[in-house]
């Protein structure tokens, strides 16, 4: 199979993807650029060889190694987009530890999310709609939701927990009022996170 016919690593969800989006905004400097400084970095970063990095990246072993002795140079679309994920997900890690750990005990985490809202609640409630809402997370969220994204949740799995969260701080203003309020988002257009 060539590298043109190979299919591209599934997609991460809206939330996994608004996730690693906040994490790059930490890096204090910018990530490797070029794809042959990309290879050699994450040769030096990723454990495994060669091989098993360039069936990481989606691309043959012989083609990874080219990119590493620059003799290729411009990586298509796919092949690009792949290398600079792999990089940034390696890229310091000890800042990106420090602003999880921060946010998992003390500062939180802002969240940024245009969703539908249904609601559950023993009593009457507004019909589901679609918000917009900019709350802060408390750092007991933001511990499950990083635990779950180590553990490689799905956003799938990831969905009840945000929307607990949110239903605890903004709806119903953690416990002040609205007992028993459930809600759970769908069709989420946009959501962004920040440390």
């Amino acid at each position: 199979m060539s590298d043109h016919e190979q299919q591209q690593p599934p997609r991460r969800g809206k939330i996994l993807e608004a996730l690693a989006r906040a994490e790059r905004k930490v890096f204090t400097r910018p990530t490797p650029k070029s794809a042959n400084a990309q290879v050699k970095f994450l040769l030096t970063r990723m454990t495994g060889s060669a091989k098993s990095l360039a069936e990481h990246v989606g691309t043959s072993t012989r083609t990874f190694e080219r990119y590493r002795a620059g003799k290729l140079k411009k990586p298509q679309k796919r092949l690009r987009a792949a290398l600079g994920e792999a990089t940034e997900s390696e890229w310091q890690p000890q800042v990106r530890a420090q602003a999880r750990a921060q946010a998992s005990t003390s500062r939180g985490l802002s969240v940024d999310v245009t969703a539908y809202f249904g609601f559950t609640c023993t009593g009457s409630s507004d019909d589901g709609r679609e918000r917009q809402i900019t709350m802060d997370i408390s750092p007991f969220y933001v511990k499950q939701i990083l635990a779950l994204q180590e553990a490689g949740a799905t956003d799938e799995e990831l969905h009840p927990v945000v929307a607990e969260a949110i239903t605890e701080s903004y709806f119903t203003e953690w416990g002040t009022r609205a007992d028993g309020l459930r809600a759970d988002f769908t069709s989420v257009s946009k959501i962004d996170f920040r440390f």
